[in-house]
């Protein structure tokens, strides 16, 4: 059995409240608490921290996303920005509470237990594993400067993590993209046993295929598995839309899909998850595809992903845990087409 205390799992709500900004008054949209409090982790960061963290708006490094461990030969981190562990108490909290700007209650909960998930990585592939399993190698990125009248945007990242925004004249231009991801995606044995950092939207996507009839599964099944989410760059790169579409779909079975679109939006904070859930709904039904591969079954591989022409959902269940067990390893992100970043072509 593994053996771990219940901070080895999830990070306390100590380690990572938000920052008290007093003296100063919350901005009512998420643009505004971004701005508040980008510019406060800048601010609290020492020089040489301050130095890794802060990019030029148009730096290459703004579009360079990655949600695999990055590490050379010696297992020393590649990834750009500046990493929590490295960070001193105040600025560490800081970046905490920027992170928070960018995702809903759940949304965090969900994410910190994502970092957390690295001590039971480690203790189940041990020091000697081939990767680096450290919950201080989260990096914070701010690119341009925090402002409500020019562009910028911000990034938290780590391994099976990677939160980014745009922002342009004190509103949100991009979400994308966003990724969770949890190895293992359910834990199996251990004080944790049980835990399922991400359970909608796997539960509502077997929901969905379950349902389905013999022509919508005609449809709807793919004959090979959807390739690995593409990290390192912009642009999606899902080719054309594959799947039964939403209006071939019935009432129950449209609702179903509904559920599984909101278990990503609602990671967003509530104004912007209001956005990118209204984008949905508004989307014809004959341009709203699902399509899936695999089994539903448990411990069997399975992909799926949900075309729009302004979005795709992505997610895999493909590798096997840290442990050993089949098929217990999801990667998830809602992008946007044609292109994250706020890229319009």
């Amino acid at each position: 059995m593994i053996r771990m205390r219940l901070a080895a799992l999830t990070l306390t709500a100590a380690a990572f409240a938000a920052v008290a900004l007093v003296g100063e008054e919350t901005p009512k949209t998420s643009a505004g608490r971004m701005q508040q409090a980008a510019a406060k982790f800048l601010a609290a960061a020492p020089a040489e921290v301050k130095a890794k963290a802060a990019f030029a708006f148009d730096d290459p490094h703004r579009l360079k996303w990655y949600f695999t461990p990055q590490q050379d030969k010696e297992k020393k981190f590649t990834r750009k920005g500046a990493r929590l562990e490295e960070m001193p108490a105040e600025q560490k909290a800081a970046a905490l509470a920027l992170l928070r700007t960018g995702l809903s209650e759940k949304g965090y909960e969900t994410a910190t237990t994502i970092i957390g998930l690295e001590n039971l990585l480690l203790e189940l592939e041990g020091p000697k594993g081939a990767m680096t399993r450290n919950p201080g190698w989260y990096f914070v990125s701010v690119f341009g400067e925090p402002s409500a009248t020019g562009k910028w945007g911000w990034r938290f990242e780590g391994h099976h993590l990677s939160v980014n925004y745009t922002l342009d004249k004190g509103e949100v231009v991009s979400a994308t993209p966003l990724l969770l991801a949890s190895n293992p995606a359910e834990v199996k044995d251990g004080p944790k046993k049980g835990l399922r950092p991400l359970p909608g939207i796997e539960d509502h996507a077997r929901a969905l295929i379950k349902s389905l009839s013999a022509d919508q599964k005609k449809a709807a099944e793919q004959p090979k598995e959807f390739g690995e989410i593409k990290e390192g760059q912009p642009r999606a790169g899902v080719g054309d839309p594959v799947g039964v579409t939403s209006d071939k779909l019935t009432a129950e079975q449209k609702a179903t899909l509904q559920k599984l679109l909101d278990a990503y939006t609602e990671r967003m904070p509530e104004d912007l998850a209001a956005a990118e859930t209204k984008r949905a709904r508004d989307t014809a039904a004959d341009k709203l595809y699902f399509a899936y591969w695999g089994s539903t079954e448990p411990g069997k591989p399975y992909t799926y992903r949900v075309y729009a022409p302004e979005f795709v959902v992505e997610f895999l269940n493909v590798q096997a845990d840290a442990a050993k067990n089949p098929a217990n390893h999801i990667h998830s992100a809602w992008r946007r087409l044609p292109g994250d970043f706020a890229i319009a072509e």
